[in-house]
């Protein structure tokens, strides 16, 4: 459970979930939904358990994270790998099978940008590494979408975008608190290399951003005023909240956005879910 990262994996299944209910229109199969689920949820977890076989020397110097199990010698790196390897393979099989083959490509393909693109290059060599890794993070959405539909288009890309937005300031927020930690395992994350006037200013930048974003949403897909309502509201604060962040840069005040980033999202995509289904039931 540990190497897998369970509270991550929540947080790509509230994407995934109401993605689904968008494209389908309505409920979709309870069969198809289960299998996306345990699907991407295996292979969310195959691509954690990698990122923590690759990354142990950092965790070792990072007291956020030298409890880990490969940092403890709970488990060995070879055992980790055959693990991950096997949840990926198992979540390939169990999406074809039960969704199409793009579904199941592109899970598995999001496992291997994550570790070839942002753990293996960008996460130690540059401060852009969560923009640019944290694509990793928005393919649930389009593993959802295609599972329904069989197809991509407008629609899940641009939910797709809305994940890619949010990722760097929920992200910065808790590098923000951890910014020492980042600095004793020399991973040049924005905050241990930048001022924090300029992390906050990007953070509102991007928050700003993704709200923007989210209020587009109903020129592409099938949502209107219970979503806009709820989107509006929820960015409004989360918008609120990194300006907070930017007039006290304080690790207290970081993990208030760092925490309602999180509550934002899941707001926005169960508003999707639950408009979807009401315009179409």
């Amino acid at each position: 459970m540990a190497l897998t990262k369970p509270r991550i994996i929540e947080l790509l299944l509230v994407t995934t979930l109401p993605t689904m209910f968008v494209a389908a229109h309505r409920l979709p199969s309870a069969w198809l939904v289960v299998a996306v689920l345990v699907g991407g949820s295996l292979a969310a977890g195959g691509a954690n358990a990698l990122n923590m076989v690759y990354d142990r020397d950092i965790d070792a110097r990072m007291e956020r994270t030298r409890h880990r199990p490969l940092v403890t010698g709970e488990v060995t790196p070879a055992a980790a790998t055959v693990f991950a390897v096997t949840l990926e393979v198992a979540a390939f099989g169990i999406l074809w099978g039960a969704a199409n083959l793009l579904a199941a490509v592109l899970a598995v393909g999001a496992t291997a940008f994550y570790m070839l693109v942002y753990t293996m290059w960008l996460k130690r060599s540059t401060s852009q590494n969560i923009v640019i890794g944290g694509a990793a993070g928005a393919v649930p959405v389009l593993v959802g979408w295609s599972a329904v539909t069989g197809r991509l288009g407008w629609a899940p890309l641009l939910l797709f975008g809305i994940v890619f937005l949010w990722t760097p300031p929920h992200f910065w927020a808790l590098a923000v608190r951890y910014r020492d930690d980042y600095r004793a395992a020399d991973v040049p994350m924005l905050p241990s290399v930048r001022r924090l006037e300029v992390v906050t200013f990007q953070i509102v930048v991007y928050t700003v951003a993704v709200v923007a974003l989210s209020l587009c949403l109903p020129l592409v897909a099938n949502v209107g005023a219970v979503y806009l309502v709820a989107a509006g509201a929820a960015g409004a604060a989360f918008i609120g909240s990194a300006i907070n962040l930017r007039r006290d840069s304080t690790p207290r005040r970081a993990m208030r956005l760092f925490g309602f980033s999180i509550t934002y999202l899941t707001v926005v995509f169960v508003a999707m879910g639950v408009d979807a289904v009401v315009h179409h039931p």
